[in-house]
C-alpha cells in the first residue's frame, strides 16, 4: 500500500512542526542532549537583580514553566531499579567525622556534606529547574565549617532522568554562587554523582586514579550526603573543569575551554565542517572567552587534522595540539572501555587551549567505563579492539592520528602500559577494595541507592560482570593483542 499525500497538506504539516521547534528546543524536545543544556528563567524574573532566584521569584518561575510544554528530559521513562527510596536515617554533626586537614579529594576519608534547604519540597523544586539556569541557594555545612548560599541544582542527562524521585540522583554544588570567593577548599564547584549503572561506586574514581598518571584528569573523592538532617548516602564527587583545574593542572591563568557534552547522536568528533563557527557551537560548549579568535584557531585545528596529508600531518599538528596527550587519552577511552567515550560516540570530553595556543584533549564524563558489556553500541568491552574505528571519518581524532604509523606505534605502547602497569588486579584491587571496605557500611544503610547491598557486594569480585573479572579478562586481551613494545 502507497500513501499519497497532497502537497497542500504537506506544507501545512511543515508549518505546523516549524511552529512547534522554537518551544521543543527551548525544553529539551526533540533535541535536547547535553546535560548542561539551559532554559534562561533567572534574568527573567530576578526582580531584585541580584542573579539569584528568592524564594518568591523562584515561585513565579515554576508557574511559569507548569505553563509551558512538558520539556521531553522529564517525561522519559526510567527504569526499574532495587529500592524503594523509603527516608534515611537522621544524621547530625556531632556523629562524623571532621576532615580539616585531608586534601578534598582523599579517597582515603568519606566527608560529610550537610545541605539545609528553607523548604521541605526541596526536591520537586530541584525537579522543576532541571535543565534550566536556576540554582536554589542553601545553607552547607562541612567540617564543621557553615557555607551560606550555596547554589543547588540536579544535573546529568539519562544519569538523572533514568532516575525516579526519591532515589539518589546527581547533584552540581557551586559555592561561589553569590559570594566570589566562597570555596570548599580552594575548590567553587562540585559535581556529585550518583553512581548510575554502578553498583560498585567505584569506576569513576579507579578510572580517574589511573588516568592521573598519564593526563591531567578531573579527580574524584566522597561526601557522605545529608539533606535537611535526613542521610542520602554515598556520592562520589567529581572535580570541576573550571579555572580551578587550569590552575592546578597546567600551573597558568587563562585558555579556553569547551566541553563536547553526550549524546547518542553527537557528532563531536572534531571534523571540519567549513570556516562558519556557527556551525561548531551547538556540538562544541564554549565555558569562557568566547571570540572570533578562539573560534578561529579551534576551526583551524579540525582543517589541519582534517585536510592535512598523512606523511605531513605530525609535523602540522605538533605546533597547535598535545599530540602526545590525545595519544594517552585516546589509549585510556579504549584501555577502560569507556562506553561513554570518544571513540563510540565523538562526545564526552573537553579541549582546552593554553597560553601558547595549543590545544589539550581531557576526560570528561568516565562513569560508563570498566563495564564487560557496553550494550548495543559496542558489544563485548572485554574484547574491544585496540585499533577501532580506524576507517572511521567521524572521528579524525582516531582514524587520522592512528592512520600514521608512528603515531599508532605511540598510542599502542600507552594502551599495552595501561594493561601492564595499572591492570593487574594485583595493583588496581588493593586501591579498590580499600575503598570498598570503607563504603560498606553506608552503602548498606543508603535507602536511596540505585541498586541493592547484593549488587554491591558481587560488584567487587564476585564473578562475572565484577571488577575483578573486568580488569583480569581485559588486560589478558590487551597483552594479548599487542606485542611487547
Amino acid at each position: 500500500m502507497s500513501f499519497n499525500i497532497k502537497p497542500v497538506y504537506l506544507l501545512i504539516l511543515t508549518i505546523m512542526l516549524l511552529a512547534t521547534l522554537p518551544a521543543l528546543a527551548q525544553f529539551g524536545g526533540f533535541f535536547g542532549g547535553g546535560s548542561d543544556d539551559q532554559v534562561a528563567l533567572v534574568d527573567r524574573f530576578d526582580d531584585d537583580d541580584n542573579g539569584v532566584l528568592n524564594a518568591a521569584e523562584r515561585l513565579q518561575a515554576r508557574n511559569y514553566l507548569a505553563g509551558q510544554p512538558a520539556s521531553s528530559r522529564s517525561g522519559r521513562r526510567w527504569r526499574n531499579r532495587t529500592g524503594n527510596g523509603s527516608p534515611g536515617d537522621q544524621i547530625s554533626q556531632s556523629e562524623v567525622g571532621n576532615f580539616q586537614n585531608f586534601p578534598l579529594y582523599d579517597t582515603s576519608v568519606i566527608r560529610t556534606v550537610f545541605l539545609q534547604f528553607d523548604n521541605g519540597d526541596w526536591e520537586a523544586e530541584l525537579e522543576a529547574f532541571h535543565g534550566t539556569d536556576v540554582q536554589v541557594p542553601v545553607t552547607a555545612i562541612v567540617d564543621g565549617e557553615t557555607y551560606q548560599d550555596v547554589g543547588v541544582r540536579f544535573r546529568g542527562n539519562s544519569s538523572y532522568s533514568m532516575v525516579p524521585s526519591g532515589m539518589k540522583r546527581p547533584l552540581r554544588l557551586k559555592f561561589d554562587l553569590l559570594h566570589e570567593e566562597q570555596n570548599l577548599y580552594g575548590y567553587r564547584t562540585l559535581n556529585l554523582l550518583n553512581s548510575n549503572n554502578d553498583p560498585s561506586f567505584l569506576r569513576t574514581i579507579l578510572f580517574s586514579t589511573i588516568a592521573n598518571n598519564y593526563l591531567p584528569t578531573p579527580q574524584l573523592g566522597l561526601f557522605r550526603l545529608v539533606i535537611n538532617g535526613e542521610n542520602w548516602g554515598i556520592y562520589p564527587h567529581q572535580q570541576q573543569f573550571n579555572r580551578d583545574f587550569v590552575e592546578e593542572f597546567f600551573s597558568a591563568e587563562g585558555g579556553v575551554r569547551w566541553k563536547v557534552p553526550g549524546s547518542p547522536r553527537a557528532r563531536g568528533g572534531m571534523e571540519y565542517w567549513g570556516d562558519d563557527i556557527d556551525d561548531y557551537r551547538d556540538t562544541y560548549e564554549i565555558d569562557n572567552r568566547d571570540n572570533q579568535a578562539n573560534w578561529a584557531a579551534l576551526v583551524n585545528l579540525f582543517r589541519v587534522l582534517d585536510q592535512t596529508p598523512l606523511n605531513q600531518l605530525e609535523a602540522a599538528l605538533n605546533p597547535i595540539l598535545n599530540i602526545d596527550g590525545v595519544l594517552r587519552f585516546l589509549a585510556l577511552d579504549v584501555a577502560l572501555a569507556n562506553s561513554d567515550g570518544y571513540w563510540t560516540r565523538a562526545s564526552d570530553y573537553y579541549i582546552f587551549l593554553d597560553a601558547d595556543e595549543r590545544f589539550h584533549v581531557l576526560p570528561h564524563d568516565f562513569n560508563e567505563v570498566m563495564s564487560a558489556e557496553g550494550g548495543r553500541r559496542s558489544g563485548n568491552n572485554l574484547r574491544l579492539d585496540p585499533l577501532v574505528g580506524l576507517n572511521d571519518a567521524t572521528k579524525p581524532l582516531r582514524s587520522r592520528l592512528l592512520a600514521v604509523p608512528a603515531l599508532r606505534e605511540r598510542y599502542l605502547a600507552y594502551v599495552r602500559d595501561i594493561a601492564e602497569n595499572w591492570m593487574d588486579w594485583d595493583v588496581i584491587g588493593p586501591v579498590a577494595t580499600d575503598i570498598h571496605e570503607m563504603i560498606t557500611d553506608d552503602v548498606n544503610r543508603d535507602t536511596r541507592k540505585l541498586y541493592s547491598s547484593l549488587s554491591f557486594e558481587q560488584s567487587l569480585d564476585g564473578g562475572a560482570g565484577s571488577l575483578q573479572h573486568f580488569f583480569e579478562e581485559r588486560r589478558a586481551y590487551l597483552l594479548s593483542e599487542i606485542p611487547a613494545i
